[in-house]
């Protein structure tokens, strides 16, 4: 895991910036991640509380499970700081280029004076997201994991205190474009939404499926595209349910417009249940 996502190198950087100050704050020391990495000895790096030890491949499952444990820590710290706020997070995943900001913009432009809306926004580099989100009308984060494929539940926490969300308000976080390691990490939000788009073809679910199992809503994205390059909505949804029969599947253009009264009423929906 590590050694593909590049957090394994002791450079890699971590870093939040908050678009209404301009204030850029480093989250790891130098560190890309708060977990265990692979190699033959027993150390320390800065900003991990622990050593941990590097060994022969076999160590790889547990040391995946201690990573794993720690993260879950955080997250069940951050769903009762939710939860005790009346904050619904939401963590959006997807791969690169499937419109998730473009649908965050939307979704807050629709949602304006009725339901406040904050953005963490992770990518590896640059604040171009944030500063769309920020243009849109919404407060937002941006986290940078250099090298890193993903959030974490620390570097959300941070985010979240630093937002400090309206109670009532939704907290979109929108994660890291990557099908794969995003899946394994709880940030303790209320959903999970997976967003794809009918460019990436029809057989992302089946291709990714653990992402598509972790997820409880599925929103199929550029719909008005679908004509030009053959997607079958049909083929997809039929995949959706092949690995995660209980997900939500909505179907919308974040560009047009078309689909959003949907995706509207449902985050209506999720805020009021929270509320009740």
């Amino acid at each position: 895991m590590c050694g593909t996502c590049g957090c394994a190198d002791p450079a890699n950087e971590v870093s939040m910036t908050d678009t209404a100050t301009g204030q850029k704050v480093i989250l790891n020391g130098g560190h890309g991640h708060s977990h265990d990495h692979g190699h033959s000895h027993e150390h320390h790096h800065p900003g991990h509380d622990e050593p941990h030890t590097h060994g022969p491949q076999g160590e790889v499952i547990p040391l995946e499970i201690a990573v794993l444990d720690k993260n879950d820590r955080f997250a069940a710290e951050n769903r009762g700081w939710f939860e005790g706020r009346g904050v619904v997070a939401l963590n959006l995943v997807s791969s690169p280029g499937s419109g998730k900001t473009t649908l965050l913009e939307a979704t807050i432009r629709a949602l304006a004076g009725e339901i406040p809306i904050s953005v963490i926004e992770g990518d590896q580099m640059t604040a171009n997201d944030a500063e769309r989100i920020k243009q849109a009308g919404a407060r937002a984060i941006q986290i940078n994991t250099g090298a890193g494929c993903h959030l974490e539940a620390d570097m959300v926490a941070r985010a979240a205190r630093t937002l400090d969300p309206a109670h009532g308000s939704l907290l979109m976080i929108e994660n890291v474009g990557n099908l794969v390691c995003p899946a394994m990490f709880d940030l303790g939000e209320r959903m999970k939404v997976a967003v794809i788009s009918t460019t990436e073809g029809e057989d992302k679910p089946i291709k990714y499926p653990h992402m598509f199992r972790a997820v409880d809503l599925v929103v199929i994205n550029k719909i008005d595209l679908a004509p030009h390059v053959d997607f079958d909505e049909n083929a997809c949804r039929a995949n959706i349910a092949s690995v995660n029969p209980e997900a939500e599947v909505l179907c919308l253009s974040a560009k047009t417009g078309a689909g959003m009264d949907a995706w509207c009423a449902r985050l209506r929906d999720i805020v009021a249940a929270d509320r009740s």
